[in-house]
């Protein structure tokens, strides 16, 4: 058992991976699980399944995620890097060049986009003391480990210089390729809110011939990133808030289903895979318990906000729905989510 813990979370897999392990699920990605997903490789066609990074437009669907901001770098004097003659910033009157060069403000966590395992933890009584303390995956403690040491009050945040443990990183050495598959909840729930609980997600994988298995990325086509593109960065908050198929993350026969399928990532073109806030349950609990069960008990890292549509459209219609997905976030040291550009290839 990690040293970092005497008790674990029921129903959590920490230390099955090994006490050090920050990684969870994406060891199931194997070499065997890569050539599954190349297999499934038939006529070399791509899918783009990322939004525009400014989209969905402003801030209604998070209010503390704003859309990037794109800025010229400076040279050191402080003349904009911007069609900038290279005979005029160099005083040489034989260079032809016109530069550009940029900088960008990003929220990680705006548009299509990997969670890390850093993004959410719990209050948890981790080392037996009777007090719960800020816990994430695998018994990773959310000050020294997660912030270097560093409190919130005094780092203002999770800041990558100081960061050590769960930073999206990790995820990015992985590579993040291999088989995946589609779900897609669309076809049976259309454009209408919809909370689907474990009955009706095995009843569309069922009437979909779905089956999945340890180490595939899932990921559920609802719709709702069309939704969004159709809306041209003018989002209607409630057309972001009350349209299309989340899953119910209190359901319990779901969360065994996530534990017990084995599958390696979730994947949804949705807000936060689940519908958020949560409204049901009682007591003290998770706000999102998807978010709970997946990146602190299970290490399983969850992708939002992708673009599925038109990739579910080929599968429907060529009777498929397998893939070969290639999905590698930003290599940051320490950030708790990055843009993602991911690609599926069938």
């Amino acid at each position: 058992m990690a040293k970092r813990w005497k008790n674990r979370p029921q129903g959590s897999n920490w230390g099955d991976f090994g006490e050090d392990d920050q990684c969870g699920r994406l060891n199931l990605i194997t070499k065997e699980k890569v050539l599954q997903g190349i297999a499934e490789v038939k006529e070399g066609r791509t899918f783009c399944l990322s939004l525009p990074l400014d989209y969905p437009g402003g801030n209604k669907l998070n209010p503390a995620r704003l859309p990037p901001e794109r800025f010229p770098t400076k040279t050191p004097d402080g003349v904009r890097r911007y069609l900038l003659p290279l005979n005029e910033a160099l005083d040489n009157d034989d260079l032809t060049d016109v530069v550009n060069d940029d900088r960008v403000l990003i929220h990680t966590q705006y548009s299509t986009q990997w969670d890390a395992l850093a993004h959410v933890g719990h209050q948890f009584d981790a080392d037996g003391d009777g007090v719960a303390e800020h816990v994430f995956y695998n018994g990773w403690r959310g000050g020294e480990d997660i912030i270097g040491g560093a409190t919130c009050s005094d780092c203002g945040g999770l800041d990558s210089a100081e960061a050590k443990r769960l930073g999206i990183e990790n995820m990015a050495e992985k590579c993040v390729q291999g088989r995946a598959v589609m779900i897609d909840l669309h076809a049976v729930y259309g454009d209408a809110k919809s909370d689907v609980d474990f009955d009706g997600l095995e009843a569309v994988m069922k009437q979909q011939n779905v089956i999945v298995e340890e180490g595939d990325m899932v990921c559920l086509h609802t719709g709702f990133s069309t939704r969004v593109l159709e809306r041209n960065k003018e989002p209607d908050h409630d057309v972001l808030h009350n349209s299309c198929a989340a899953l119910e993350g209190r359901d319990p026969k779901l969360q065994n289903w996530i534990r017990d399928s084995g599958l390696s990532v979730l994947i949804a073109d949705n807000y936060a895979v689940e519908r958020t806030p949560s409204t049901t349950g009682e007591g003290r609990r998770a706000m999102l318990p998807i978010h709970e069960l997946c990146l602190f008990k299970l290490g399983i890292h969850l992708g939002e906000i992708w673009y599925l549509s038109e990739l579910c459209t080929y599968l429907r219609e060529n009777n498929r729905n397998r893939f070969l997905l290639t999905a590698p976030p930003l290599r940051l040291p320490g950030a708790v989510g990055s843009p993602t550009m991911p690609v599926g290839t069938v």
